[in-house]
């Protein structure tokens, strides 16, 4: 990067940005990061200041007065939909007399996938965005920053800025070349490979699978999948974070990316999953079900998305945040990274403590889960 002076804006929302201009920052592997996507939590009210995520993109103009680096930012006055947890420290801080929202989060909302969040059409600007975020927290007394599920390969860039690593687990799906979901199960012991056959004939006993993307998707499968989404947001998080229009406003802007798997009992939607389509992934995100059918939410949420990732030749499935049942089905575990800019140093010095305890004890986990998957031994 140069010694010239580089100037940082906010912008009033994602959607106040061109979107051929945000997307050339955001380039067009994850579509979480696309401005379809993130204008659409804004302009259906689920990202707002009204729900505690107030957006506060940051920009970087470049010499031809278009972005040339962006930051999906969001000024947090709690932490829920992170899936990242910070409630004891701000438990803790709060206890000691301090003030902990609001917070800055660079992030997208409602979605635990990892990605990149110093989004740039020039890499080196890489360092002023931190910089950016860091002075936004000073400047306007907020407690810190944090940025959630950040690419690995970001992470010495904040750390080198002096943010503190913060190290968790998913369960990723990787596809090792398989012609056909056959393939994949002949990479598994014998018993594994008989249960999940037997798991999957009991499942659509009596129902009909379907995949749906692109225009095939219409409004009635969206007020179908709203209602399994909103039975299973009010069993997880009390009410659903994602508004009906949202789902409508995805279907608008980027239906392409978008697959829909319904588990249909004659021509009744009894469950369905919503998975977005990545570059070389794809990503699972919601689900729900009116029926009581075991094992249908592996069937429809991991075999269907297994089976289209090997279709379409995408290296890998992501399925979202915890859940230790997925790595009997053939689901790995991985590290996720975030990282943590805590503007008093002595919340920072005791979090630093924190963290060191936690990344050791996240990768002796990751190392005895890796030892329980299902695949046959070499």
């Amino acid at each position: 990067m140069s010694d010239r002076e580089i100037l940082a804006r906010i912008g009033a929302g994602v959607s106040s940005f061109d979107p051929a201009d945000w997307d050339a920052c955001a380039g067009t592997g994850n579509p979480f990061l696309s401005h379809a996507f993130l204008s659409a939590l804004e302009d259906s009210g689920s990202a707002t200041h009204r729900t505690g995520w107030q957006p506060v993109p940051i920009a970087i103009d470049g010499p031809d007065g278009r972005p040339a680096a962006v930051l999906p930012a969001y000024a947090k006055s709690h932490s829920q939909g992170e899936y990242v947890f910070d409630h004891s420290w701000a438990a803790a801080y709060e206890r000691a007399g301090g003030r902990y929202y609001p917070k800055l989060q660079i992030a997208v909302p409602f979605t635990p996938v990892p990605g990149r969040r110093l989004l740039s059409r020039d890499p080196t600007l890489a360092p002023a965005l931190i910089a950016a975020a860091e002075n936004l927290v000073r400047s306007n007394g907020l407690s810190s920053a944090h940025a959630t599920f950040i690419a690995p390969e970001e992470a010495p860039l904040f750390e080198r800025a002096g943010w503190l690593i913060r190290i968790d687990s998913q369960f990723h799906w990787h596809n090792d070349g398989y012609g056909c979901f056959d393939d994949f199960l002949g990479s598994l012991s014998s018993r594994k490979r008989k249960a999940i056959r037997k798991e999957r004939a009991a499942a659509v006993e009596g129902l009909r699978v379907e995949q749906l993307t692109g225009s095939s998707i219409e409004e009635r499968h969206w007020d179908a999948f709203w209602h399994f989404y909103q039975d299973t947001g009010a069993r997880k998080w009390g009410r659903p974070y994602l508004t009906r229009r949202f789902f409508s406003l995805l279907g608008a802007r980027m239906a392409e990316r978008l697959l829909l798997v319904f588990a249909m009992d004659g021509d009744t939607p009894v469950a369905g999953a919503l998975n977005l389509i990545g570059a070389d992934a794809l990503y699972g995100r919601y689900w729900g079900t009116t029926a009581d059918v075991p094992h249908l939410h592996f069937e429809i949420c991991y075999y269907q998305a297994i089976e289209f990732a090997i279709a379409n030749g995408l290296a890998r499935v992501e399925a979202g945040a915890q859940g230790e049942h997925k790595l009997s089905r053939g689901y790995r575990p991985v590290p996720t990274v975030s990282a943590h800019y805590l503007a008093d140093p002595q919340l920072r010095d005791a979090v630093a403590d924190f963290l060191e305890a936690e990344r050791r004890a996240v990768a002796q986990e990751i190392a005895v889960l890796d030892e329980m998957t299902p695949f046959r031994k070499t």
